[in-house]
């Protein structure tokens, strides 16, 4: 019996973790692709032997791409990065790497193609993460038509570096810096987002929809970090960055290993990140969304 096949470009990171989880029980065998090997072979243990199957790729390599796409049914691209670096620019990955997934699947047959942006993405934006992430999107639909794109907001998790980074500030500062601490998301727990993925992979055909997966409520970055705080067990007081500090600090900090803060994260903060009225949800999907006081404990 010849079995259905799923490619995961990312597969191996935060969300896609739980993704191919979910694709594996539903009988695909998941291909992880990733750069290396070594964190999608650990992800063999979420299915049936040889049911997960690693396949090192990049996004930016043609022919490595032809060959992780290849046979399959669906296709889900879960690529992208927060700050450019060497060749891994905003242009290489969200805009030229989407296009090529979406390219190379349509010239494969693939029948399904879901391609995560992300929420805010917006050709016009002052950021060049979510000016990319718009140009990604329309890469993909050209290419494309039936692509499914879904916009998530900020997304949390235990193994998710939210809540986890700003619990981690409060245990080591007698009083934690907020940047954008006006700015309002929507968090979205990790769960949620992979179950929806993976009912548009699995369900009835959506071809060419757009989805914003947002949480229940509205926060405040304040918000976010006072409850993470309070999570982590280390409750501090909090202090908000003016923008001009915030600017300043990431024109000396981009330049440092790591890239902890950026000036195009800076003004990424400071743009609210919150489901437009009339979109496609994760209610539309059949999936309540979960806050984050229920999932976390």
């Amino acid at each position: 019996m010849t079995r259905k096949v799923a490619t995961v470009f990312g597969g191996a990171g935060f969300v896609g973790r739980s993704v191919v989880g979910r694709l594996a029980r539903a009988g695909y065998v998941v291909r992880v692709v990733g750069r290396t090997a070594t964190k999608a072979a650990t992800l063999r243990m979420l299915g049936d032997v040889g049911q997960v199957v690693p396949v090192v790729a990049s996004i930016m390599d043609e022919a490595a791409c032809v060959a992780a796409i290849e046979g399959s049914e669906v296709v889900i691209n879960l690529v992208g990065i927060l700050s450019p670096h060497g060749a891994e620019t905003f242009e290489a990955i969200h805009v030229e790497g989407a296009g090529r997934v979406a390219r190379l699947a349509a010239a494969s047959g693939v029948g399904r193609l879901i391609h995560v942006s992300a929420l805010g993405a917006q050709v016009s934006s002052a950021s060049a993460y979510a000016r990319s992430k718009a140009e990604g999107e329309c890469a993909v639909s050209r290419a494309m038509p039936e692509a499914v794109i879904v916009r998530p907001s900020l997304i949390f998790g235990v193994d998710g570096p939210i809540p986890a980074m700003f619990a981690r500030m409060a245990r080591f500062m007698p009083i934690v810096p907020v940047f954008g601490a006006a700015t309002r998301f929507q968090p979205v727990w990790v769960g949620d987002v992979a179950e929806g993925l993976a009912r548009i992979a699995t369900g009835a055909d959506m071809a060419g929809a757009i989805f914003e997966f947002g949480g229940p409520k509205v926060l405040t970055m304040r918000d976010i970090v006072a409850w993470a705080a309070r999570w982590g067990g280390h409750p501090r007081p909090l202090f908000a960055v003016p923008r001009w500090l915030a600017t300043l600090q990431g024109a000396v900090l981009e330049h440092l290993p790591g890239h902890v803060l950026t000036r195009d994260q800076v003004r990424l903060l400071y743009i609210d990140n919150i489901v437009a009225p009339g979109a496609r949800t994760l209610d539309m999907l059949g999936i309540t969304p979960s806050p984050m006081g229920l999932v976390m404990g």
